[in-house]
């Protein structure tokens, strides 16, 4: 199975980036309306997460989809953030205001992609889980990426990651456990 392709019905490792790495998630508003639209999509349109981190600039996961499309999931659950999360740097208090949305005016701009700002880098860059040790591996970088970045101490400790839930914490959306 190729690399950067959604091969429906099969486990996938995924990486969402905010367009030029552009530290977003660093406000908790902004995170909020991920972990909103995460379990919308969980509610609503059958996406199965099996692991997760929110990192300031970009999002890592393991999931799977269950009545619905995974790529219909994800350019929904993208299109929606993108437009939800410009809107609200545009109306909340945001001391990076001027710089966050002149980075998605520019990215837009460079990409052809949509009309007055892009928020999300395209693609999702999709990894079957092929097996269970790739699968592990991958549960694990995800739970020790806030540590690597120096964010937190243990990976539990994260407040926008799936690592409580395997800790035996319960965290701010449903996970379904992998092991």
């Amino acid at each position: 199975m190729s690399h950067w392709k959604i091969h429906e019905g099969n486990l996938h490792f995924l990486t969402m980036t905010v367009v030029d790495w552009m530290d977003i998630f660093t406000r908790p508003i902004y995170a909020e309306t991920i972990i909103e639209s995460l379990a919308y999509c969980q509610r609503e349109k059958g996406l199965v997460i099996h692991a997760y981190v929110i990192m300031p600039n970009h999002i890592h996961m393991i999931v799977s989809a269950e009545g619905n499309l995974l790529v219909n999931i994800l350019r929904d659950f993208k299109q929606f953030t993108s437009r939800r999360i410009i809107q609200q740097v545009k109306t909340v208090r945001e001391s990076r205001r001027s710089w966050l949305l002149a980075g998605f005016e520019k990215a837009a701009q460079a990409g052809n992609r949509v009309q007055y700002s892009q928020f999300w880098r395209p693609g999702n860059h999709p990894i079957v889980c092929y097996s269970e040790r790739f699968t592990r591996q991958k549960l694990n970088y995800i739970h020790k990426n806030p540590v690597k970045a120096r964010l937190v101490h243990h990976p539990e400790d994260y407040v926008w990651s799936s690592a409580g839930d395997y800790a035996g914490r319960r965290g701010p959306i449903d996970v379904c456990l992998l092991f």
